[in-house]
């Protein structure tokens, strides 16, 4: 169980200047107070539901070729921009709140990354791909997984005038490493999916996708990493996709698909476990848990003003969920609703922009972060 921390947005604010983001949610608009750039910059890793463009549709997930197609991306952007939503994702929100453009994906070679680089990957997972292919559960095209990012990053690093492997003292390296945030997003729940109806127990997909989280963030600790927040999985069990799978006798009281959304929270509950490891290893560093399955589930039994909690806003097929996978959102067979923002769930895998707005709030304003997003703003604000 990860200790608790308390301290008042409004002792930071007297720390330094504060700018005011409002996250309007479906029930009230509720104010919460950050200081202004107490980062300057961030870096993202994790699968599709924090990539801001570093897959298309001819490189990712092969269930949803149609990522840059319309309507994707038309609530914010008002184009594609390669995100799998209508609009911004959490990391897009986060940044916002920082005060700081949206995180460039590490694949475009032209992008200003002087704010941070976004290294997520739709598709990608925890343990490495050959694992996949050795064992004849390649239903995905995206070879990337959590590795790959982290040989971009440091390459990325190298770039920088950054090199070596454990924690590094240079000049370069402490520009670019230092006042930086760590987001890691979630990252596993592709690995869960691979192997379903394999013949891989997943017992053991659950220990070796383990074992790759906490070895990659050893990795960014031992880089000099002090600043680190970690999405765990979100009850997956509540995705269109796995409702439209499963035999509808096993369901949870959320009314979502109840084996899936055990697996996961049991995967989350061994995160947190290591991560406690890791805090006693590394005093120096701060490392937030973001408890993304409490905040997803929060908002199902809540509401928030959602009208449709399964149901997809951009598929085909009509009946309960609207969704087919082999006419999934961008196909020419797919349509899009009028009204995301009443929907949680977006093409059945991933979430709306309206969602992402509500578990973004969730995350940073202590409620489902342990230790809340304050403490960690208020340990960076204290070594200036």
């Amino acid at each position: 169980m990860a200790i608790s921390f308390t301290l008042s947005i409004a002792q930071i604010s007297l720390i330094t200047t504060t700018a005011i983001l409002i996250f309007s949610t479906h029930s009230t608009a509720t104010k919460t107070e950050i200081p202004s750039r107490p980062f300057k910059k961030v870096y993202a890793f994790g699968d599709s539901y924090t990539d801001t463009g570093n897959t298309h549709s001819s490189t990712g997930p092969s269930s949803f070729t149609y990522v840059s197609n319309p309507p994707y991306g038309t609530t914010f952007f008002h184009h594609p921009t390669n995100r799998y939503s209508d609009g911004r994702l959490v990391i897009d929100f986060v940044t916002q709140a920082l005060s700081l453009p949206f995180l460039p994906p590490y694949r475009n070679p032209k992008s200003d990354k002087s704010y941070g680089v976004n290294f997520a990957v739709g598709g990608s997972t925890a343990i490495i791909h050959s694992f996949f292919v050795k064992n004849n559960l390649t239903l995905n095209i995206t070879p990337q997984s959590l590795q790959t990012q982290l040989i971009w990053f440091n390459k990325f690093l190298e770039s920088k005038g950054c090199k070596g492997s454990t924690t590094n003292t240079t000049q370069e390296c402490e520009a670019a490493l230092n006042d930086a945030l760590f987001w890691v997003g979630e990252i596993g729940a592709n690995d869960y999916a691979y192997s379903y109806a394999g013949s891989v127990p997943s017992e053991t997909i659950q220990k070796l996708a383990i074992y790759s989280v906490t070895s990659f963030l050893q990795a960014l600790l031992n880089k000099g990493a002090k600043y680190v927040l970690v999405q765990g999985l979100p009850p997956t069990g509540c995705l269109t996709l796995a409702l439209s799978l499963a035999p509808t006798d096993d369901r949870d009281d959320m009314g979502c698909v109840g084996s899936v959304n055990k697996q996961t929270y049991v995967h989350n509950t061994i995160l947190q476990a290591r991560l406690n490891d890791f805090r006693k290893k590394f005093p120096q560093a701060v490392i937030v848990y973001a408890d993304y399955w409490n905040a997803y589930a929060n908002v199902v039994k809540g509401n928030y003003g959602f009208k449709e909690l399964f149901k997809v806003c951009c598929g085909s097929g009509g009946g309960t969920y609207n969704f087919d996978v082999f006419g999934t959102c961008g196909s020419p067979a797919s349509s899009a609703c009028a009204n995301p923002s009443q929907y949680i769930n977006w093409d059945g895998v991933h979430l709306t922009e309206a969602m992402y707005k509500v578990l973004a709030h969730s995350f940073l304003n202590g409620t489902f972060s342990h230790p809340p997003f304050s403490y960690l703003l208020s340990k960076k604000l204290q070594s200036g």
